[in-house]
C-alpha cells in the first residue's frame, strides 16, 4: 500500500510534464496499471543506459513507478531530471555528497524529482 501512496501523491502534484488533461488520465492510468506487477523492492544501483534507460522491469522502487509511467506517455524522466540537474546541480539536494551528475541513479532518488517538479 505504501507504494501506491507514493506514486499518487507524485502524480498529484508532478503533472507538469503532461500536457493536456488526456496526458494526466494517461499518466494516472499508466501508474495504476505498473502498480499491478510484480516488482521486487530493489533499491540497488544499476548501470544503465541513457536515455531511456531502466532497471530490469521486476525490480524497483516507488519511483521507478512514476518514472515508468511518465515514459509510457513518451516522457523520459532519465534524460529530464539528468539535463536539469546539469544546468542547475546547485539547487540539488547534497544529500550523496556527489560532485556531478550520475544519469543511473539521479532520477530515482526522491529529493531529486521533488527538486525538479517543484523548483
Amino acid at each position: 500500500m505504501n507504494i501506491i501512496r507514493v506514486v499518487l501523491f507524485f502524480l498529484s502534484t508532478s503533472f507538469c510534464l503532461a500536457q493536456s488533461e488526456v496526458e494526466q488520465i494517461d499518466l494516472s492510468q499508466c501508474a495504476l496499471e505498473l502498480t499491478k506487477q510484480n516488482v521486487t523492492y530493489d533499491p540497488s544501483y544499476f548501470s544503465i543506459d541513457y536515455p531511456n534507460g531502466d532497471v530490469p522491469s521486476n525490480k524497483g522502487v516507488c519511483t521507478d513507478v512514476v518514472i515508468r509511467a511518465y515514459r509510457k506517455i513518451g516522457v523520459d524522466l532519465q534524460k529530464e531530471v539528468h539535463e536539469d540537474m546539469k544546468a542547475n546541480f546547485s539547487v540539488y539536494p547534497k544529500i550523496w555528497g556527489l560532485k556531478t551528475t550520475d544519469k543511473n541513479i539521479d532520477h530515482r532518488r526522491v529529493p531529486n524529482l521533488m527538486t525538479f517538479f517543484y523548483t
